[in-house]
């Protein structure tokens, strides 16, 4: 039996799929956190959070790499860890750091600092020729401005350091550009109190549908697991709104997509992990629109795991900890598996989320849930606004995207007025585009 140090943790999915494939692969894990009142917060109703079945639940202040690098190891000298990991975009860095500091296997820091900071990646995929969006850096509203005006409009502006499509917006004049570049600089301090770096990303705007690339990465050797489809909206419009796997794509396409993936992966220098590389199939081709060293997100990897049999989170575990992992894909009986998200009409308190009552009898849907009442929506601005989800799997063929996205279709969502009494009910499909507000990611 292995132990695994498990160093913060996203709050969603990843927060009970990480620490179940831990467990079911024989291993045990310590959690080691700044805050665990942060997750205890996110604890399911009537039931222990998943974290807390860790051997140890240990804590420090994570966001002080020296100090944590210390601490870590006066804790294996005491404890024995096998490996290091998080499902954590914020501490991917350091969850490397103290692999490479306690001698444990696990990716290069470098190759995963280049990974997951997107002006890094782009800039390491740009030296290898990888398939990308022209795009431009800058810090100073002069500086955004001018390389606005050299890229041309409409384009994306992203933050370098953000994850769940936080700040991300498309836009489509210099007005548009000073409004996210305003709502950015805002935000000076992640959802775990780390000071965020300040550099903005400028990209063109790609069309074409939007896919990730599931893989597996050995000593370099790089093994596309599938392609997953995407689909996005909310206020932002780069808000996940569902995915399926595998994704419907002729076979050449999705050879291509995973080609990309690959030199994408190779250009940051990932030499071992699991990785989610997002792409945009445009009409010139795939282009890589982000590069993540570690599983999905969304419950993607359940979609991966209910089609192939794979389970991407215990390869994850696996590699951390220098073992072999089996990426012979089983017949699960299961033809494509599909995942639709829930997004507000508007923010404002929630009263009820009606119309999931096909969700509770159709055999075809596999894991659902929704927000309870008096949960304060969002504005649908980020993946952290979502209000439930419903993931259905399809035996017969790859129709699982259009049984989801019916079912989520038929919710229904009623708010609580500010003089208390019940609004009436809006559709949860389509929310209206509106004017996005600053996330405050805190679902994070």
């Amino acid at each position: 039996m292995a132990h695994v140090l498990l160093v913060e943790s996203w709050v969603g999915a990843m927060a009970h799929l990480l620490p179940r494939a831990v467990l079911e692969a024989g291993h045990r894990f310590s959690f080691l956190t700044r805050d665990l009142h942060h997750y205890l917060r996110g604890a399911p109703a009537g039931g222990a959070h998943p974290l807390l079945a860790a051997h140890n639940v240990l804590t420090a202040e994570t966001n002080d790499l020296p100090g944590l690098l210390d601490h870590a190891q006066r804790l294996h000298q005491a404890l024995r860890f096998d490996g290091v990991l998080t499902s954590c975009d914020y501490y991917l860095d350091t969850a490397a750091q103290l692999a490479a500091h306690l001698g444990l296997p696990g990716t290069h820091p470098a190759a995963v600092r280049r990974a997951y900071r997107k002006d890094l990646a782009r800039a390491a995929m740009d030296a290898a020729d990888v398939p990308q969006p022209r795009y431009a850096l800058a810090q100073s509203w002069s500086d955004v401005a001018r390389a606005a005006r050299e890229l041309g409009f409409p384009l994306v502006v992203k933050p370098v350091d953000l994850c769940a499509g936080m700040y991300v917006r498309e836009v489509a004049d210099e007005a548009g550009l000073r409004a996210a570049f305003n709502a950015l600089t805002g935000f000076p301090v992640n959802a775990r109190h780390q000071p965020r770096v300040p550099t903005v990303l400028l990209e063109e705007l790609l069309s074409g549908p939007e896919v990730s690339v599931e893989t597996v990465t050995v000593n370099g050797e790089t093994t596309v697991v599938g392609v997953t489809d995407k689909s996005l909206g909310g206020t932002s419009g780069f808000v996940e709104t569902g995915h399926m796997f595998p994704a419907p794509l002729d076979p050449a396409t999705t050879r291509r997509a995973g080609e990309v993936a690959v030199a994408a992966l190779a250009a940051v220098g990932l030499d071992r992990g699991v990785a989610h590389t997002e792409l945009r199939l445009t009409p010139a081709g795939p282009r890589v629109v982000e590069v993540n060293p570690r599983p999905a997100g969304n419950q993607i990897t359940e979609l991966v795991r209910r089609v192939t049999g794979i389970d991407l989170p215990m390869v994850y575990a696996q590699l951390a900890l220098g073992e072999t992992a089996d990426l012979t894909p089983a017949d699960t009986g299961v033809h494509s598996a599909a995942i639709a998200f829930v997004l507000p009409p508007r923010p404002g308190a929630i009263a009820r989320v009606d119309g999931t009552g096909a969700w509770q009898t159709d055999p075809r849907v596999v894991d659902w849930s929704v927000k309870p009442a008096g949960h304060r929506a969002g504005d649908g601005s980020s993946n952290n606004d979502y209000l439930g989800h419903v993931m259905v799997v399809d035996t017969a063929g790859a129709g699982a995207r259009t049984i989801a996205d019916g079912l989520a279709a038929q919710v229904r969502v009623g708010y609580v007025d500010d003089d208390g009494t019940t609004d009436r009910d809006r559709s949860a499909a389509a929310p209206a585009a509106a004017p996005a507000a600053a996330p405050a990611g805190a679902a994070v």
